[in-house]
């Protein structure tokens, strides 16, 4: 009998990677349907683009590694890297951001590292990031709901937005961003918070249509399809509890404090955790194996990290959200909290 040393990540449950990865792209559908229902075509596009250019960046490392492609491609880790750097992205963003993006991802962010196992950050994040800084016109192109947009887009439309700029009736991406009353929207996110340095009230700024019952439009739903995906994930032991309860509790601790001290001038703490890609970080990013921090105490701590750091860089800092900064950067703190929790020796008092 073989004794085989691997690296990370690890699992003591009896499913191979490839099963825990496609159970994960499979959880993620919930969150995925209901951004397909408030912003078109557009994600689904993107998810499929995302993940032929992922599937085939990771042919084309394994080859250029001179490495057989296909077990790579079965454990399904390039397909997940690539689901979820694409619904991350803005639906009708154009297609060489995907691919630049995606490419970046496996090559550079998992590849660069050893692969599978050996990257210190999450693939898809720092991708994202790197997209964000470069291109901060189209990754910030979100598309108003589809209630309240001047002009929907079809499948064709979409497709058509994506490859050329324009749909078929000749309207830009700008244009699509039109609301009904001729206003180009922002996301809830970023325009409350441009709202609140205006000196409206959070009242006030929450008025506006953009807003739904406690946070943005369509943004609840997403959000609540994905806190429903990841409690799947956690029903079926392919994640543990640590890090989302960590992340969330922080998240809500936090934005409750500050909305008790001054509730004109922030957001309440549901609104906090149903915007942006909140769920989406602390389900499906946050609990990363390979980059999350690995004792009981430091991923609690770890999870905390990020929820602190995503309330501090959407009330202060220069982006809107802060899931993806706070996740790379609490990737950083990784070896940090490791050494500072790790458990005792047993024998030693």
């Amino acid at each position: 009998m073989a004794f085989n040393i691997a690296s990370s990540p690890h699992t003591h449950s009896r499913r191979s990677t490839s099963d825990i990865m496609r159970t994960v792209i499979l959880c993620t559908a919930l969150g995925v349907a209901a951004q397909w229902f408030f912003f078109g075509w557009g994600t689904l596009i993107q998810v499929l683009l995302a993940s032929v250019v992922a599937v085939t960046s990771e042919a084309a490392i394994m080859k250029f590694r001179k490495r057989p492609a296909l077990p790579y491609i079965r454990d399904n880790s390039a397909l997940l890297t690539g689901v979820l750097l694409s619904i991350s992205l803005p639906p009708l963003a154009p297609w060489w951001i995907t691919v630049i993006g995606v490419v970046f991802a496996i090559v550079i962010a998992k590849h660069l590292y050893g692969g599978l196992g050996q990257n210190l950050f999450n693939p898809a994040m720092v991708a994202y990031v790197v997209l964000l800084i470069s291109f901060p016109v189209q990754m910030t192109t979100w598309l108003p709901p589809l209630s309240l947009s001047a002009e929907s887009a079809s499948l064709t439309d979409s497709l058509l937005a994506i490859f050329t700029g324009f749909t078929q009736d000749g309207f830009s991406v700008h244009q699509l961003r039109l609301s009904v009353d001729g206003v180009t929207m922002a996301t809830p996110l970023d325009t409350l918070k441009t709202s609140l340095t205006t000196g409206l009230t959070t009242t006030e700024a929450m008025a506006k249509p953009v807003f739904g019952t406690f946070a943005g439009v369509g943004w609840e739903w997403i959000n609540l399809g994905f806190l429903l995906g990841g409690l799947i994930m956690l029903k079926m032991r392919v994640i543990q509890w640590h890090i989302p309860v960590g992340m969330l509790g922080a998240l809500f601790v936090i934005s409750s404090v500050a909305f008790l001290l001054n509730p004109d001038g922030t957001a309440s703490p549901l609104f906090h955790l149903f915007s942006g890609a909140t769920m989406l970080g602390a389900f499906f990013i946050a609990t990363d194996p390979v980059s999350a921090a690995t004792t009981v105490k430091g991923r609690i701590i770890f999870g905390a990290l990020i929820g602190v750091l995503i309330y501090l860089i959407r009330t202060w800092g220069g982006f809107p959200d802060g899931v993806a900064f706070s996740v790379l950067l609490a990737n950083m703190c990784v070896p940090l909290i490791d050494y500072y929790t790790r458990p005792r020796t047993y024998g030693h008092s």
